[in-house]
């Protein structure tokens, strides 16, 4: 095939753009095929009112080129969507990515043939892509969730999924507006809607843990201080488990005394962010540590909620951690609103969408706009809306059926010479993606050019290898009190969903540390051919 790529990748995000900047600089061909009609991945699609990134600018952002990280400048202390849009934007030219990329081409299928050794990818408007490897750097919140509830067709006004975001502006003043939903996006979009809305109505089955954000103007100096530290800084935040740089305390949070503990809590409160829950060491491993820190937290909602009724609702009843923290701006303090109302619908769902709005129960709830923040169909939904069909033309939708299965969330056996960026079974949503995507795209494209330069046609994940792993990630994972929570980690957001913790919640060091290892070892755990 003379059209032939070394390297098909699908998706233009983060994960794509590295990658293919690395393919070329590693003497690979590769093509990019990405859905959308531009850059940027999840920040692409991810237009509603108030996204922002929850991790700092200043750490959410490309390392691989230092001239890259020291020119650029945030605007503020967490990055909004727009200004990362901007970011993917700026690398894409800067590093003159445009020309490897193919826009509206949503991949329908991908499937390897045995005796060529090639992948062959079809977009859902007819056209093909061939290429020896192919990586999936589709993302783990990229496949929009929509709830089973009936009747979205009969809604007479507009509907929206914070996830699939319209590039034109939403008006939302003097309107009655839904919002289903109380996860990460629907924290930072309510107390925007709010401020421009009539009416507010806020539907939430299962109430999230938030801590506030702080988020303000990019302080000159601090920004000046860190990219005159950049290197130890990045270092430094490669030996936390999470690769999010900050002080994190070790120790027991049951060592202590009631008032030191909760002295802590309020430091950390008050500086804002995600190392909230870096207070103590053992407050994802001991129960009562953890409970020691719901409590605080349900001290703070109450404080900041005036209705009783209201602020017991926004209280989740379960552990602090057991799913990804939210990050905030004004989202508790937005229920005091006179214009805003909470619904709960845990006892008594959401029965049908009808032309005017929402009925729960025997009440009828009216609007002009509905809203679904409903979240993703995380780290295994984009790959299964995708035919992938590897040896035997056996389908990668029949065997994660039970549940996915991965070897570092890399490869998967039975699918030679195709790789998943941040796929199950490896740290990312449980880390900062930005460094954890570069070590995988390193990774994998030091692997192609491995695997190419030695003269041989394929490698591929052998079986023995990727149980073992996978069966580490579950045990990792059982370590930890995050399974006994219902959380997207384990695919319990989505109705018929096999459950499965699905990424390893064994750390960020732990896993490069596997990772050199098997490359090392002249890539353990793979056959190659």
């Amino acid at each position: 095939m003379n059209d032939t790529y070394d390297v098909a990748i699908v998706g233009a995000g983060f994960s794509g753009l590295y990658l293919l900047h690395r393919c070329r600089k590693l003497g690979l061909t590769a093509r990019i095929w990405e859905a959308g009609t531009g850059v940027g991945g999840t920040w692409y699609w991810n237009r509603y009112p108030g996204a922002h990134c929850d991790i700092e600018s200043m750490q959410y952002s490309y390392q691989f080129d230092d001239d890259l990280q020291q020119q650029w400048n945030w605007s503020e202390r967490y990055s909004p969507q727009p200004e990362l849009l901007r970011y993917a934007g700026h690398v894409a030219e800067r590093f003159k990515l445009l020309d490897g990329i193919e826009f509206e081409r949503r991949v329908a299928s991908a499937s390897f043939d045995e005796a060529q050794a090639i992948w062959t990818l079809k977009a859902a408007t007819g056209q093909t892509l061939h290429a020896r490897f192919c990586v999936m750097a589709t993302g783990c919140l990229s496949a929009p969730n929509w709830p089973a509830v009936k009747g979205y067709e009969h809604f007479e006004g507009e509907q929206y999924h914070t996830a699939l975001w319209p590039k034109e502006p939403v008006n939302f003043h003097g309107k009655h507006v839904a919002v289903v939903g109380t996860g990460s996006s629907a924290i930072q979009s309510i107390p925007v809607i709010a401020g421009s809305a009539r009416q507010l109505t806020v539907f939430q089955r299962t109430p999230n843990y938030s801590v506030p954000a702080h988020n303000r103007p990019m302080d000159p100096q601090h920004a000046a201080q860190v990219k005159a530290n950049y290197r130890a800084m990045r270092a430094s935040a490669r030996q936390n488990l999470s690769g999010i740089y900050g002080t994190y305390n070790t120790g027991s949070a049951m060592d202590v005394s009631d008032e030191e503990r909760r002295k802590e809590y309020e430091r950390r409160w008050q500086n804002g962010g995600l190392t909230f829950l870096g207070s103590y060491g053992d407050l994802m491993l001991n129960q009562s540590a953890n409970d020691s820190v719901v409590a605080f937290v349900h001290e703070k909602i109450k404080a900041i909620v005036n209705n009783p009724e209201t602020a017991a609702l926004l209280c989740p009843d379960n552990i602090i951690g057991g799913k990804r923290l939210c990050v905030d701006t004004n989202y508790y303090a937005t229920y005091n609103r006179d214009n805003v109302t909470l619904v709960d619908v845990r006892s008594q769902p959401i029965t049908e969408i009808n032309k005017t709005g929402l009925r729960v129960a025997e009440t009828q709830y009216d609007a002009d706009i509905i809203i679904f923040a409903t979240g993703f169909d995380a780290m295994t939904g984009a790959l299964m809306r995708i035919d992938i069909q590897g040896r035997g033309k056996r389908s990668l939708q029949e065997i994660w059926k039970p549940g996915p299965g991965s070897y570092l969330g890399l490869a998967m056996a039975g699918f030679p010479n195709l790789f998943t960026v941040t796929g199950p079974g490896s740290p990312s949503v449980l880390t900062n993606m930005l460094p954890t995507i570069e070590q995988h795209v390193e990774f994998i494209a030091d692997c192609i050019k491995h695997v190419t330069a030695s003269g041989h046609s394929t490698i591929e994940a052998e079986q023995n290898a990727q149980q073992h792993w996978w069966d580490h990630v579950q045990e990792a994972g059982q370590r930890t009190l995050k399974q006994t929570t219902d959380s997207w980690y384990m695919g319990a957001n989505v109705d018929g969903k096999a459950r499965v913790f699905m990424p390893y919640s064994g750390g960020f060091p732990a896993y490069c540390q596997k990772c050199e290892e098997v490359v090392a070892n002249g890539y353990e755990g793979f056959s190659i051919q």
